[in-house]
């Protein structure tokens, strides 16, 4: 298991550009930690390594944001907190998006962990008392 520190907001571009290492081929990741632990803020980092030229924000009301890179490239951003039944990932072509060769990014994945992909890699979110993050990293 892997572990980085964000030890504070403007060090987040070098910890996003080691998280992409750290990633490989891998497009599919579920970010686990509580509220304010700062998945939103690190996925806005990581887009930004990527080249996203949209605005990224946490797509809480609409389950699935879609950005775009510099180079073309899709990026999806999915919010789970506010669902309540995994027919309504269904419903969404959830299907569609984690099995598309694209980036997939997912707060709130233990809402429908049955149906993130096995090989996701799983982020988890620890705040520590002096504010920094520690991210575990399970390949």
């Amino acid at each position: 298991m892997n572990e980085l520190i964000l030890a504070s907001p403007d060090k987040l571009a070098p910890a996003a550009k080691k998280f992409l290492e750290l990633l490989g081929n891998r497009k599919v990741v579920a970010f686990f930690g509580e509220m304010g632990a700062g998945k939103t803020t690190f996925i806005k980092a990581i887009c930004n390594e990527l080249g996203v030229d949209d605005g990224v924000s946490s797509p809480t009301f609409a389950l699935v944001y879609e950005y775009h890179t510099s180079d073309r490239q899709l990026v999806y951003h999915f919010d789970f907190y506010r669902i309540n039944k995994a027919s309504e990932l269904f419903d969404l072509g959830y299907e569609d998006y984690f099995y598309s060769g694209q980036y997939c990014f997912i707060e709130w994945p233990e809402k429908a962990s049955h149906l993130i992909p096995p090989d996701a890699l799983k982020v988890h979110f620890n705040v520590l008392p002096d504010g920094k993050r520690l991210l575990k990293i399970e390949e």
